[in-house]
């Protein structure tokens, strides 16, 4: 039995350097490919391209991690522009959009952290809150990772996953504000903050606020994985 293929979004960057380069360079951690082949997958690496092509690139994977990075235009919730929300990348919006919208007729199973599961409230009709005291790591230090727990809420896909409250590795300043119609919250901070939100029904969607891919649990990606191995369930409606 073939490993499922696993597409993975990516950030376009105007310069990354490796040996004698610096170029223009569509990157990810590579903690993000090595979860999903630590969980039984094969990654693809998906740089934004024409949202035009997302049916077609969805249509050849098994399923849709869409990964973490920078803060979601809040043009695309009719918000205006905090001064803390960083800037827009309007590339990486419009290809994840698509990918989502093509994902989610399609059947696909999804999986979005941190930036992803912000994109996909917002892709359904939810909204952000553009600023969080106290979540992007340990207060003071940026680029590095803090940690705190969840507690799930019981009936949930993801807490059919996690059944007990869990200690996450997290770094993110932007949150759920508004709740996207068809989703609903499966995981909470200690402050209240929604830190996973899901799609009840047979297709397998769910999103995190908190980066897993930078721990050792697997249990997450593996259901990935296993929902992309069962096949894609096309939504009733």
């Amino acid at each position: 039995m073939h490993e499922p293929l696993i597409g993975v979004t990516t950030y376009l960057e105007p310069a990354a350097r490796w040996g004698v380069w610096e170029l223009p360079a569509a990157v990810l951690p590579s903690a993000y490919p090595q979860l999903v082949q630590r969980s039984g997958g094969t990654a693809a690496l998906l740089p934004p391209d024409d949202p035009a092509k997302a049916a077609a690139v969805v249509a050849r994977m098994d399923g849709l991690v869409i990964a973490g990075g920078a803060d979601v235009d809040p043009g695309l919730y009719g918000a205006e522009r905090d001064f803390r929300t960083g800037p827009p990348a309007h590339e990486r919006d419009t290809w994840e959009v698509a990918l989502l919208r093509a994902a989610r007729a399609a059947g696909t199973p999804v999986l979005g952290i941190c930036r992803g599961m912000q994109l996909l409230n917002v892709a359904m009709g939810g909204t952000l809150t553009q600023h969080l005291d106290g979540h992007a790591g340990p207060f003071g230090k940026t680029g590095i990772l803090g940690e705190h727990t969840v507690t799930p809420v019981p009936g949930t896909l993801y807490a059919s996953l996690v059944d007990e409250e869990a200690s996450v590795p997290t770094y993110h300043h932007q949150a759920v504000d508004r709740l996207a119609p068809g989703l609903v919250a499966s995981a909470h901070a200690a402050d209240g903050t929604v830190e996973a939100v899901e799609l009840p029904g047979a297709q397998w969607v769910l999103g995190v606020q908190w980066h897993p891919e930078m721990g050792d649990d697997l249990r997450i990606m593996r259901a990935l994985v296993a929902a992309a191995r069962r096949g894609a369930v096309v939504p009733s409606a």
